[in-house]
This record gives structure tokens, C-alpha cells and sequence, in this order.
């Protein structure tokens, strides 16, 4: 189930969130899910008790919920977000050599060649289209609070893979002055292994010049 709210930045934003969930606890059915995560990562910061109770209340759960399900990982405020760009579809398989062939002629070695890749492609093809998703919620702690989170954020999202797509983050203190950088980003599980984006990607060069580690706060499945 797809949810989507206004500007979650502006009060009108909050209000139509605060309209939706009276008379609910959670944005999708009676339990958190990843609809609850998305809106969460959206929304600036705990909305007014006294103008919006039951966005309030709701906000209060989502991220009791989520400190429970991950001890030791702050949640808290946010700062600005971006929408997440749209997801390309994937290449058509064009034949082009259709035209040229030769029907009744014997087939060659470079016609079999073509045929075979072609039909690879399509195999391959069939399997993206095939393959799940997920929904992923990190934590990117920074060394101290004299690193600059602008940069970390860009290096972070200057990786960038086949299957791998960035979305909203907000920057949530930590204490001490420190703030870490929390991301959404989506996936495809057969293309792209979360642990190996840490290990090969984030916390290495030249990431690990502002990252220090990096932490799964939530993993959905799409």
C-alpha cells in the first residue's frame, strides 16, 4: 500500500497526516510496517500534542518502536529532505538484426552469436524484473562534531550501483554536539548487498574520510 501526504515540511502537510490517523495507530493496518518508516523519515519533527494529537501520538510510537527494535540508535529531529528520484525502468531489448536476416539461408557463426546474447539479455532481463526490493533505514555516524555533514552526505550519495537508490535522510543529534546522518535508501536484493555497501563503499575511501560507521536502523521488504 502506497502512502503519500503533502509537504510534510508545512503545517497543512502535518494537518492532513493528523487527519489520517485519527482513529488509527499505525499509517497501514494495526502494526508498524515500512509506510510508518517512510512517513517518519518525512516528517521534520514531533508534531504538537495540542494541534496535532494524533500525529503526536503517532510519532511518539514509531520511534519508541524503533529505538526498541534497535537499542543503542538514536531517533529524533529532522532537517531537510529530498525526494527520491524516479526509479528507470529497465532496458527494452531491441533486435535490430531482424530486418537483415536471412530466413532460409543457412544460419552463421555470428548470427548464433547474436542470438545467443540476445537471449541471454532477455534471460537477464526477466530476472531484474523478477527480483524483490527493499527498503532500507541507516545510520551514518560521523568521527565528531567537526566534521562536515554537507560533505559526508554528498560522498555518500556519490556512490552510486546498478540497483541502488538513494532517498530522503535528516541529520538526528546524537549528544555532544555530534549529529549522524539517517538515509533511506532502496534497493534490489538480488543487485545490491546492504553489509557490502558498508564495507566496500561507506567505510572506506574516500567515505571514511567523514564516516566512522554506519548502522541498519530498518529493513523492510517491498
Amino acid at each position: 500500500m502506497a502512502v503519500t501526504f503533502s509537504d510534510l515540511h508545512t503545517e497543512a502537510g502535518v494537518k492532513s497526516l493528523d487527519a489520517f490517523l485519527s482513529g488509527k495507530c499505525y499509517i497501514s493496518g494495526d502494526q508498524l510496517t515500512k509506510d510508518d518508516v517512510k512517513v517518519y523519515a518525512a516528517v521534520l519533527e514531533q508534531p504538537s500534542a495540542d494541534l496535532f494529537p494524533n500525529a503526536s501520538k503517532w510519532y511518539h510510537v514509531v520511534s519508541t518502536k524503533l529505538a526498541a527494535s534497535f537499542p543503542g540508535k538514536a531517533v529524533g529531529v529532522r532537517i531537510g529532505c529530498q525526494d527520491a528520484p524516479a526509479e528507470a525502468a529497465p532496458a527494452k531489448v531491441v533486435d535490430d538484426d531482424d530486418d537483415d536476416m536471412d530466413l532460409f539461408g543457412e544460419e552463421t557463426e555470428e548470427e548464433k552469436k547474436a542470438a545467443e546474447e540476445r537471449a541471454a539479455a532477455a534471460k537477464a532481463s526477466t530476472k531484474k524484473k523478477e527480483s524483490g526490493k527493499s527498503s532500507v533505514l541507516m545510520d551514518i555516524k560521523p568521527w565528531d562534531d567537526e566534521t562536515d555533514m554537507k560533505k559526508l552526505e554528498e560522498c555518500v550519495r556519490k556512490v552510486q550501483k546498478e540497483g541502488l537508490l538513494w532517498g530522503a535522510s535528516k541529520l538526528v543529534p546524537v549528544g555532544y554536539g555530534i549529529k549522524k546522518l539517517q538515509i533511506m535508501l532502496t534497493i534490489v536484493d538480488d543487485l545490491v548487498s546492504v553489509d557490502d555497501l558498508i564495507e566496500e563503499e561507506l567505510t572506506v575511501e574516500p567515505c571514511s574520510e567523514y564516516v566512522q560507521s554506519c548502522d541498519i536502523v530498518a529493513f523492510n521488504k517491498i
